[in-house]
């Protein structure tokens, strides 16, 4: 469902992205055998591209793709796959995109230097052309990335956390690295500042709208085999904004009681207790509109543009992260 339908948004820049996967393995390349043979690896599980998808768009809404974009998208690809591969690590992931992740095949010594790496390639793509304006957004996404997975970290053992801070996690955690695609896009395509705030703002919104929708998937979505949600966030403790909603509204004693069963490590049987108990008292509703604030927040920052298929692209993205069901 996810990558049929992003598919169909690629139209307008079909042709930068595919001269952007020659850019992207180039930018790779490496004189060291074993980093070349990691970085074969990892453009095998290739994504669907939704990063560099996004810089393009945002270039030719607002300009035209320029050398700039590519080596821009090429910049947020790169510190993109860098995380993840740091992310399988901290996780001690299995696989990665259907196939055995970095540190299952090489173990971690090597999956953490190849993200080191990646990182540093990802810095000098950029200082090598002079594109510092690109690493101030850069930069600043992965310290936000870094403060979002450290407070997450920390609120899912006090298990104290309210929907500001919520917003804040999620908008570091996910909607960063977006609002970088979009505002690297725009910098890439205009000088106008306006233009630079006003995409930076669309990734921003478009992201918090992303991660809502994920979060609310794990109450609603992505049954099992046996035709019950995952409840995965909620095996790993982490409170996102459907039980926020229900522990505000509900009743003193159903919220005490979730929250000793997320504490002690939910059971099956607890996982059901508390999607009913998230149902009954509105979370899931409460985050539907909450995800669709913020998805028409990203619809009005781009709204004055001039037509374009571009601008239909993006406009489209926005209406397939509200309704995606995987």
């Amino acid at each position: 469902m996810m990558s049929s339908s992003i598919d169909a948004l690629r139209a307008p820049v079909n042709e930068e992205l595919r001269r952007f996967e020659r850019t992207f393995r180039d930018s790779l390349s490496s004189k060291v055998g074993l980093l070349d043979i990691v970085t074969r690896y990892v453009l095998r599980q290739k994504g669907k591209r939704v990063r560099p998808l996004l810089v393009f768009l945002a270039a030719k809404s607002c300009g035209a793709v320029t050398d700039r974009t590519y080596r821009g998208a090429a910049l947020v690809e790169t510190l993109h796959t860098a995380t993840l591969v740091h992310d399988d690590v901290v996780d001690d992931a299995d696989t990665r995109r259907g196939l055995a992740s970095i540190n299952a095949v090489w173990k971690n010594k090597v999956a953490v230097l190849f993200g080191d790496y990646l990182l540093a390639k990802g810095l000098l793509l950029a200082l090598d052309h002079n594109d510092y304006d690109f690493l101030h957004c850069t930069s600043t996404s992965v310290r936000r990335m870094s403060e979002g997975e450290l407070l997450q970290t920390q609120k899912s053992r006090q298990l104290d956390i309210t929907e500001q801070t919520y917003l804040q996690i999620i908008g570091d955690k996910t909607a960063s690295l977006l609002s970088t695609c979009t505002e690297v896009g725009a910098r890439s395509a205009t000088e106008d500042p306006v233009w630079h705030g006003r995409f930076k703002a669309f990734g921003e919104q478009v992201g918090l709208a992303f991660q809502i929708r994920d979060d609310i998937l794990d109450y609603r979505g992505r049954r099992s085999i046996i035709g019950k949600p995952t409840g995965a966030d909620i095996k790993e403790k982490k409170i996102t904004l459907p039980l926020i909603q229900a522990l505000k509204t509900g009743p003193r004693s159903d919220g005490a009681k979730a929250l000793r069963m997320v504490r002690r490590g939910a059971s099956a049987k607890d996982i059901a207790w508390i999607i009913d108990f998230v149902e009954a008292h509105g979370g899931i509703d409460y985050a539907e509109s909450r995800a669709a604030h913020f998805a028409n927040q990203a619809r009005a920052s781009i709204y004055d543009l001039p037509d374009s298929d571009a601008k239909a692209s993006l406009l489209q993205f926005v209406e397939f992260v509200q309704r995606r069901l995987s």
